[in-house]
């Protein structure tokens, strides 16, 4: 379909920051930014072939340009899904008659139709690996018992205990799912395993159905139902009914769950439990972006307790997060408090102090990697030692920053500069048309340029003195990085209209005579300018908006 419309254009080029308008542009505004650029770029007005050869490429570009978003379909479609979606198989079927909201709709169906083409080929893996540490010898061992005894000067660390679980999603069809699961535990020395096959149907946009059947060594099979139901638009219920068989007969159990939005952020749960651990069981949690609460009230057998948890989440690019916890109960009192860091992309290392009444002291170190999840509890000792809460809590402070500072650090620095380097590389052609393209529209800009700054001289209007765009490097941590711009003075006072510029909220490496010297990299705009006889200054992000002249941007003659 795009390609219909003539020269075919990198497939991310931005048709908005081409035309250097607002997403949200009327249609005079699209067809004055239009006019503006066929006149410059017309190929009657240049003599030269060389120079007529070059304007007849970027002005079919902006022609193409124009006519996508000028064309209420077809901007529809680039608007959701950019140029790629204007050319996926089955636009053709698309009535051109269809407004804006039936064309999204129609073509959100085609892209349903192909995803259960690909549904055979998905599945979603998850799994868990847990390993218990006794470490309870570093604080708990009476030297001169175990002076005679060899190889007793250092403290025995044991694994006692060791689980695995795993399990896979496999789509049937777009309402049915297939989910097999298995698992395998070992505590000193004695060990079972399980597995599980679970067939979930989507019944209706408010509710599914799960049946559940299991087998194991320690227990015999298993029998379960689970039905989920919308209620109303703020409530839903769970129910889960099992039925046990074991050598000593059939345990039947029932679970049921209400829940409810009390507000935005807020939901309630309301729980029953029926069955060898009957119980039953309130609790409010509330999330914002900013922290998590949770109350929870447990009365039952063989546990009745109380809890409350806290966590607040810091709003960095690492997404770190501190939590708390108090539980108490007829098995005691419980205190955890610890935190947890995104140290990758895909993986998130959380480390939890726990002290209690009469457990003792843990340290539990949980390491999620994409679906996979690595647990490692380690039980420091089973008393209340001041040593051990001091221990647990400052060790893996200590071995976290070292490892961030020696190990993770500089690994992500090298990955990112390695996809970096690969997405350069897969980019490459494009940028070198992209480049080619910019070189020549700054050749078919002079005449225009020239014309421009003779009237906004007589007027003592907007003169741009010199333009910069791509990566600066003002950090003394990055002096090592290297500066990657190109100069800009050309285009952007090409754009110059009554001692205005206006830039939208679009990446910059868009407009006319500009590209992107830095691919993956942050990127900005710095321009020096003279308006009114006074020199003045402005550096703007790569994506925000910019009107100049400003005040603001004066530079201080006595400065």
């Amino acid at each position: 379909m795009a390609a219909a419309l003539g020269e075919e254009a990198p497939d991310n080029e931005d048709y908005y920051s081409l035309l250097n308008v607002r997403r949200e542009a009327s249609q005079e505004e699209l067809k004055a930014a239009y006019r503006r650029l066929c006149m410059l770029y017309h190929p009657d007005k240049h003599r030269d072939p060389e120079l007529k050869t070059q304007a007849e490429q970027l002005f079919n570009l902006v022609h193409q340009a124009y006519e996508v978003l000028s064309d209420p379909q077809t901007r529809a479609i680039y608007d959701i899904y950019g140029r790629r979606g204007l050319e996926m198989e089955g636009w053709e079927v698309v009535e051109r008659r269809r407004t804006p909201a039936e064309i999204r709709e129609e073509f959100e169906r085609l892209q349903r139709e192909r995803e259960e083409r690909r549904l055979q080929q998905r599945t979603n893996p998850k799994g868990t690996i847990s390993v218990g540490i006794d470490a309870t010898d570093l604080f708990d061992r009476y030297d001169e018992e175990y002076e005679d005894v060899p190889g007793s000067s250092f403290p025995q660390i044991e694994i006692n205990k060791m689980h695995i679980s795993q399990s896979i999603e496999a789509p049937l069809t777009a309402t049915d799912t297939a989910i097999l699961s298995g698992s395998l535990s070992t505590q000193n020395g004695n060990g079972g395993g399980s597995i599980n096959l679970a067939l979930r149907r989507v019944t209706s946009p408010k509710g599914w159905g799960e049946l559940e059947f299991g087998a194991g060594d320690l227990q015999g099979p298993l029998f379960g139902l689970k039905i989920f139901r919308n209620l109303t638009p703020r409530c839903f219920i769970t129910t889960n009914c099992a039925l046990q068989f074991s050598s000593r007969g059939i345990q039947p159990g029932l679970t049921t769950v209400l829940a409810r939005n009390l507000d935005k952020n807020t939901m309630g749960y309301l729980q029953w439990r029926w069955g060898i651990q009957s119980a039953m069981n309130t609790s409010i949690v509330r999330d914002t972006k900013t922290s998590h609460f949770t109350v929870a009230l447990q009365l039952g057998i063989p546990h009745s307790f109380m809890m409350i948890s806290y966590q607040h989440k810091f709003q960095d690019e690492d997404q770190t997060r501190v939590k708390g916890s108090l539980k108490a109960g007829f098995f005691g009192t419980i205190v955890e408090y610890g935190a947890e860091r995104k140290i990758s992309r895909h993986s998130i290392l959380g480390a939890t102090v726990s002290v209690g009444v009469p457990q003792g002291v843990s340290l539990k170190i949980k390491l999620n990697r994409a679906s996979q999840t690595y647990f490692f509890p380690v039980h420091l000792t089973d008393q209340l030692l001041p040593s051990a809460v001091f221990y647990a809590t400052v060790g893996p402070l200590v071995i976290y920053f070292a490892m961030h500072r020696l190990i993770i650090k500089p690994y992500l620095r090298a990955q990112k500069e390695k996809e970096l380097e690969k997405q350069r590389e897969s980019t490459a052609s494009d940028v070198q048309q992209k480049k080619q393209e910019a070189e020549a529209a700054v050749r078919l800009m002079q005449e225009s340029v020239r014309r421009i700054i003779e009237a906004e001289e007589a007027r003592m209007g907007l003169i741009i003195v010199n333009a910069w765009y791509g990566k600066f490097v003002n950090d003394n941590s990055r002096k090592n990085e290297k500066v990657k711009v190109i100069d800009v003075t050309v285009p952007l006072q090409c754009l110059v209209k009554d001692s205005k510029l206006i830039l939208t909220e679009a990446s910059k490496a868009g407009l006319p005579g500009f590209y992107d010297p830095c691919v993956g990299e942050e990127k900005s705009l710095k321009v020096l300018y003279q308006f009114r006889g006074v020199l003045h200054q402005v550096m703007s992000a790569d994506s925000e908006a910019l009107r100049i002249p400003k005040q603001s941007h004066r530079i201080d003659a006595d400065g």
